[in-house]
């Protein structure tokens, strides 16, 4: 009986093993078949770029995970050239004219709109003005901002720009007169201090409060929440080339993540609620929000919970990528004193007669080597490695003079772009002078061939960066005063040099120490 009862459980068990087997060699068989399908006959077969990846979305993702997607993409660019597929179904541009094709809109064309696996909104909250992918509901939102970064509105704003900076410069003092200073030298991490003031800044033109990160030395609670996510973010995205696998993440997250996920929103909520309950005008960015005598939305350009997730996504657009620029710009000051040296000069110059009082916006605008060092840490430090894709409209469209089938995911590399030997005099060196004007006009200068169109740190098109306007503000001002007040030097210890070239990219450039040499000027 005994034996019978293990045959029968044999006999079970075998039709239960061989159904097994067959659905995984069904499943290899179609993913191997699948694989050479998208290598030979897939209507991007054409487009150069390695078999691995034009066979499978897995090495996208891996690299994407592993931070490197980026410097991977310029050692497929070098090798495969400006057109590469990246994916199974999707391309990717190191050209110049990928900017203009992709991102401009043309009379009688089709825009390429969005690609929705970015762009998409977070599930429960309102659509904002990075989200939205319809390009008149896009216009609409960014029409209501508009007048709140207009040349106009931030001569208006400077005073806070200028709070700010002065007060980074005083903490900075401090540091640099502690007892941790020695012969009034101090060696710190440069890269928080910058995050503080950018932060701080758009807190106040947007809230009417600052994060107070500057006053209490250490990040808000908000921000640095905002860091950690960023690369739990890059996870989700990768998620969503494999809907089941996205499905089973959202059903994975605890509740106590979806909680500090909800009362993250609603710091920024109550910080809105709170500057529209301002009974004083003040001339910052929320103010183009509001609109009395107007019934429609209560008084406001949008409605408020559009307000809301659009300022909150304001809070990283507008202080993290001018505080990575702004660091890299200082690790590559501090490791080529030339530069460094004839930058200071240019602002000790400028104001020697009135002082640093006479430091202003308007006054900054003369500074053309200043102004070529921010430009050239733009391209070696681009804020936006990767501008993400967007989908070529129905019927198809052109790039770079590539005909690519509707629905394909193309995006820009202008990490590639911006350090591309074929485009720039000694792509990887930090030389504000090709910027100056004797580089495009003597033809005996090494720089005069640069292709200087290529550079679009703020890209172009209808969704070109709205602020751009007071990201070169914040540069130039905290720039000019920290090289009035401080000598910079690199640190001590070779072995702490940053290296921009190491840093990974989690959608934002990962924050790694910039350490420098700081003391009060003599």
């Amino acid at each position: 009986m005994q034996r019978l009862r293990c045959g029968d459980k044999f006999a079970t068990m075998a039709p239960t093993t061989t159904l097994i087997t067959t659905s995984l060699l069904i499943v290899v068989t179609y993913q191997f078949l699948h694989a050479i399908y998208n290598v030979y006959f897939h209507p991007l077969s054409r487009i150069p770029g390695p078999r691995s990846w034009a066979a499978s979305r897995i090495p996208f993702v891996r690299a994407l995970l592993k931070g490197t997607i980026v410097h991977d993409f310029q050692k497929l660019h070098k090798q495969y050239g400006p057109v590469l597929r990246i994916a199974p179904d999707e391309v990717t541009f190191a050209d110049p004219d990928a900017y203009n094709d992709i991102l401009q809109t043309r009379s009688g064309s089709t825009p390429f709109l969005k690609d929705h696996i970015w762009w998409n909104r977070q599930p429960g909250q309102p659509e904002s003005l990075l989200s939205a992918i319809d390009p008149d509901y896009h216009a609409r939102m960014r029409k209501a901002l508009t007048p709140g970064f207009t040349p106009r509105a931030l001569k208006a704003q400077e005073q806070f720009i200028h709070r700010y900076a002065d007060l980074l410069v005083e903490r900075l003092r401090e540091k640099a007169a502690s007892s941790k200073a020695e012969n009034g030298r101090v060696e710190l991490d440069i890269w928080p201090w910058l995050n503080f003031t950018t932060f701080d800044i758009f807190g106040d033109l947007g809230f009417g409060e600052s994060f107070n990160c500057l006053q209490d030395s250490k990040y808000h609670p908000w921000i640095a929440l905002l860091f950690k996510s960023v690369e739990a973010a890059t996870w989700v995205a990768s998620a969503r080339f494999y809907p089941w696998l996205e499905w089973a993440l959202m059903k994975c997250i605890p509740p106590s993540l979806k909680k500090m996920q909800k009362d993250h929103y609603q710091q920024i909520v109550d910080k809105v609620r709170r500057r529209l309950n301002y009974e004083m005008e003040r001339p910052d960015i929320m103010s183009s929000m509001i609109r009395k005598n107007d019934g429609e939305n209560d008084g406001l350009a949008l409605p408020l919970d559009e307000i809301n997730v659009t300022f909150m996504i304001l809070v990283t657009a507008g202080s993290e990528t001018t505080a990575t620029a702004l660091g890299g710009i200082m690790n590559y000051l501090t490791q080529n004193p030339e530069v460094l040296e004839r930058v200071q000069d240019e602002v000790r110059q400028e104001f020697k007669q009135g002082g640093e009082s006479e430091i202003s916006l308007d006054s900054l605008q003369s500074l053309r080597y200043l102004s070529a060092v921010i430009t050239e840490g733009l391209r070696l430090c681009t804020p936006i490695p990767w501008v993400l894709p967007r989908r070529v409209p129905q019927g198809g469209g052109t790039v770079c003079g590539v005909r690519l089938p509707g629905g394909t995911p193309v995006s820009i590399q202008a990490y590639t772009i911006n350090r591309d030997p074929k485009l720039w005099h000694r792509s990887e060196s930090f030389l504000p002078e090709r910027w100056l004007a004797d580089a495009s006009n003597d033809l005996s200068s090494p720089f005069f061939s640069d292709a200087r169109h290529a550079l679009q740190p703020f890209t172009v098109g209808p969704r070109n960066c709205l602020g751009q306007n007071l990201a070169w503000a914040e540069m130039r001002l905290i720039l000019a005063k920290l090289l009035w007040n401080f000598e910079f030097t690199p640190h001590s210890d070779a072995s702490k040099r940053l290296q921009w070239e190491d840093l990974r990219t989690f959608l934002l450039v990962e924050k790694k120490p910039i350490y420098v040499g700081l003391r009060l000027r003599q």
